[in-house]
């Protein structure tokens, strides 16, 4: 269920959730995936190979790559929204 104290996802946050679920075969609906939660640990529950993959799908399907032990990690995996921000802002203009 939708977690409604946290904002709606915007399409682009909707959009990177659907390739979170597929990327990583996730048993959740991508419209529940609430744009704050955490992605690592506790909230949506990645772990550090969920997060690999989940790179790796980043990079190819909008060719934005993140350096694995980059501290700036942290903070781009940190939420949906964190990451669907990074991504907006790194994607090669086409």
């Amino acid at each position: 269920m939708p977690d409604l104290a946290s904002p709606a996802q915007t399409p682009f946050e909707s959009e990177i959730a659907a390739l979170i679920v597929r990327s990583l075969s996730l048993d959740v609906a991508a419209s529940d995936v609430a744009p704050e939660a955490p992605l690592y640990g506790e909230g949506l529950g990645l772990d550090s190979i969920d997060i690999l993959e989940l790179a790796l799908a980043i990079a190819q399907t909008y060719k934005v790559q993140t350096e694995a032990g980059d501290p700036k990690n942290l903070e781009i995996y940190k939420s949906l929204r964190a990451l669907a921000a990074h991504v907006a802002a790194n994607r090669p203009v086409a």
